[in-house]
């Protein structure tokens, strides 16, 4: 059995969040009586994008956790670059909600992960790294 401790725990971390950034949907959408859409409401409108974000990148940042240290193993590097990449999308989450240092320390540690994560799967393919 293959165990990769910093991927599931980085998923873990990531189902939490994910919960976390619905949860405060919800709670936009029973304060406001908004069942469906976003009826105009910047702020569920902020939240819902917060969420969709965090879907969007959080799948190819898993992926890649998961393939570098399939090649690589767990080392100190990838529990740095996950524990980086899940305060990032906190700190989005609320950047979301007018936080502006927030939003773009998120979007910066997003970015620079995946990248980070992108390149440093590329080097081990091709015995670079």
């Amino acid at each position: 059995m293959i165990l990769l401790p910093v991927t599931l725990t980085a998923a873990a971390a990531a189902a939490f969040i994910n919960f976390w950034l619905g949860l405060r949907v919800a709670r936009i959408r029973t304060a406001e009586k908004i069942s469906v859409g976003d009826g105009g409401n910047l702020r569920l409108i902020a939240r819902m994008r917060a969420q969709l974000n965090f879907a969007e990148y959080t799948p190819i940042v898993l992926i890649l956790l998961g393939l570098v240290e399939l090649a690589r193993g767990s080392n100190l590097y990838l529990w740095i670059v996950a524990l980086v990449y899940v305060i990032g999308r906190v700190l989005h989450g609320f950047g979301m909600d007018g936080v502006r240092a927030g939003r773009e320390i998120g979007t910066a540690t997003t970015m620079l992960t995946m990248i980070g994560l992108a390149v440093y799967a590329a080097l081990i393919t091709y015995g670079v790294a």
